[in-house]
């Protein structure tokens, strides 16, 4: 099990310090409103001010979360009297009393784990990873479980198991994937942050999908999740879903582990330095991009231009082999999930267990089982050709998806394969080349459509370079304000 270091405690206790002044300890938050608008930063000092208990802000976020997952299907399992009795504990961790929502594909202690899927419906975990050991060592208090798509397997939260998440911004819209659960319950104001992981846009996706700010970690920047540490490409790194960079930036800090990686520590603000940064808006693959979202991409470069960084506009800097390599890996995995649960089951898995997109990529997979060693090793080579993109910039900015958020029902995983397929790649086209190179990415919630839906922007950079990241977000946050967007909401 990992540990979390002295030095990681410390600068958790740092980013509580740094991060403080949201205008709490002058006028204490008193209603579910007014605890609703602050952020993850805000909430801890609050609590650590005594200007409101652990408790009172639990609560709150119960009677919000009850009084809109009716509208949003964006919980699986609440634990509430198992989080009320974790924030009337006596106090410990920098973020002591924060409300969360752990993502369903992961394990916590004694409660249930569906994976998104109807085979393990009635699962209890007995064992969880060293990184949900660390976001309760931090003090979050998890509400319960946010909904995912089956093993997190496509770019919408519409399981069968639990039916589909809809957006707090318009509900006939599709929330992404596979962070669905968590992006939708923080769009909604029901948390401050909830846990999310990404493998290949799942934290980035629901962010852009619902007005969020969304941080893939460079691979082993925080503690190891679920899954296998020896996977020939290891994909998923975890985060949160949040409102506000300082959340992003104070939780990295809280989570960060002493490795190989330089360092990134607390990134508390912009800096004056100026970047280079190279832009595109083409889709890698060549499918078309939305008229909106590349405008929304060229409204930031040309934001950023003013603000002194050096910002050229080229091609997509990666082609679509990649993409056709992650597809056949992403495909393996699968088949081996499904045969380890025959395994351990004694069952035949079926279509009563398992969604016929699951089946879809098994028979994908089966089908070029034999070009899986040669994918392999393209995926592990790309980290250099990942790297060599930025040899002469420090960013990369794009759209995040092709499109603004679908109508619930369009990605459906009970459609044929081919179709659900070729819906996707004209969706995600952006994001799953940082999961295969290990670096990191941030999508930002500069824009919205036409229709009032969110369209984020990507911020990409090498692996280890967080802090750069981090330091020109704040700086657009500044700008556009996203912040002060709520969707109409019940509280």
């Amino acid at each position: 099990m990992t540990q979390v270091s002295r030095r990681t405690a410390l600068k958790s206790s740092a980013a509580i310090s740094l991060l403080a002044g949201f205008g709490c300890g002058r006028n204490a938050p008193s209603t579910t409103d007014e605890l609703a608008s602050l952020d993850a930063v805000a909430t801890a000092q609050a609590i650590k001010s005594g200007d409101v208990t652990a408790l009172e802000v639990v609560n709150a976020a119960i009677d919000r979360a009850e009084k809109i997952n009716p509208a949003i299907n964006a919980i699986v399992t609440p634990y509430y009297e198992t989080a009320r009795e974790k924030a009337a504990a006596a106090p410990a961790g920098a973020w002591f009393g924060v409300p969360t929502f752990i993502k369903d594909l992961n394990n916590v202690i004694g409660q249930r784990t569906t994976f998104g899927a109807r085979a393990f419906a009635n699962y209890v975990a007995p064992t969880q990873s060293a990184h949900i050991d660390a976001i309760f060592a931090n003090g979050l208090v998890s509400l319960g479980k946010s909904a995912s798509p089956e093993f997190g397997l496509t770019a919408t939260t519409e399981p069968l198991l639990s039916g589909a998440v809809r957006n707090p911004w318009n509900t006939n819209h599709s929330v992404g994937g596979s962070s669905g659960g968590a992006a939708a319950l923080v769009a909604a104001r029901v948390t401050p942050v909830a846990h999310g992981s990404d493998g290949g846009g799942s934290i980035r996706i629901p962010a852009s999908c619902c007005g969020l700010v969304g941080l893939k970690p460079t691979r082993a920047r925080t503690p190891f999740p679920d899954g296998d540490p020896n996977a020939p490409v290891v994909l998923t790194e975890h985060g949160i879903e949040s409102r506000t960079v300082r959340d992003t930036a104070a939780y990295l800090a809280m989570m960060e582990v002493e490795n190989d990686l330089p360092p990134v520590g607390l990134v508390g603000g912009p800096v004056t330095a100026r970047k280079k940064i190279a832009f595109f808006t083409k889709a890698p693959t060549g499918v078309a991009v939305d008229r909106e979202v590349a405008a929304v991409t060229e409204a930031t470069a040309s934001k950023l231009e003013a603000l002194g960084h050096e910002v050229t506009e080229i091609e997509p800097p990666f082609d679509s082999a990649v993409l056709q390599d992650f597809g056949i890996y992403w495909a393996a995995r699968v088949a081996g999930v499904v045969a380890n649960w025959e395994r351990v089951s004694g069952q035949k898995a079926s279509y009563n267990t398992f969604e016929p997109f699951t089946f879809g990529l098994i028979e994908f997979y089966e089908a070029r089982r034999s070009l899986l060693e040669t994918a392999i090793a393209r995926l592990i080579a790309f980290e250099r050709d990942y790297r060599a993109a930025f040899s002469d910039i420090d960013l990369l900015l794009s759209p995040v998806l092709a499109t603004p958020p679908p109508e619930i029902g369009y990605l459906s995983t009970a459609y044929g394969f081919d179709l659900i397929m070729e819906r996707l790649a004209e969706y995600v086209a952006f994001t799953q080349v940082v999961n295969v190179s290990g670096g990191t990415a941030i999508s930002l919630p500069v824009g919205v459509s036409a229709g009032g839906l969110p369209i984020g922007a990507q911020l990409a950079a090498a692996p280890g370079n967080e802090k750069a990241v981090l330091e020109v977000a704040y700086e657009l946050e500044e700008e556009f304000a996203w912040h002060t967007r709520t969707p109409d909401l019940p509280y």
